[in-house]
């Protein structure tokens, strides 16, 4: 039978390596304005900072920073990616965002307070979440 092998877990926290690795491909180029994408399911929170023009400068997922499963779409693990994402746009230079929040998930909110919390000022916060008009076509009667 041999020994049960117990792998002890820290609770929640967050991958060292993962984020240190994502930190180290920040661009080094000196940008004083630009736009929050914060994209939240139920399955996952994906942030991005972009600058005024729309071009990507840096991004980060709940499961790029180690979280798995159900974990994912939960307001700790968007509250770590935010603050990442704050991290990263310091390092850049941003002063001041627009904030674009997509999608219904629960890490709407904390993602935002936790790339606030870095100390850049958000001057506004636009949610573009897509909203059907009717909705899907119905289903026809049923003919006996």
């Amino acid at each position: 039978m041999g020994k049960k092998r117990i792998v002890k877990k820290e609770g929640g926290a967050v991958d060292q390596s993962l984020k240190s690795r994502s930190l180290s491909r920040v661009p080094k180029n000196k940008i004083v304005s630009g736009t929050l994408f914060v994209e939240s399911t139920y399955n996952n929170t994906r942030v991005s900072i972009g600058d005024k023009n729309g071009n990507i400068l840096a991004w980060s997922s709940s499961g790029a920073l180690g979280f798995k499963g159900a974990k994912k779409g939960t307001p700790f693990a968007a509250s770590k990616v935010g603050d990442l994402i704050g991290e990263k746009a310091t390092m850049v230079g941003i002063k001041e965002v627009n904030v674009v929040v997509i999608g219904v998930g629960s890490g709407r909110e904390s993602a935002i307070r936790a790339f606030s919390s870095r100390g850049i000022d958000l001057t506004s916060i636009k949610d573009m979440t897509p909203v059907p008009h009717n909705g899907p076509k119905p289903k026809k009667p049923r003919r006996i």
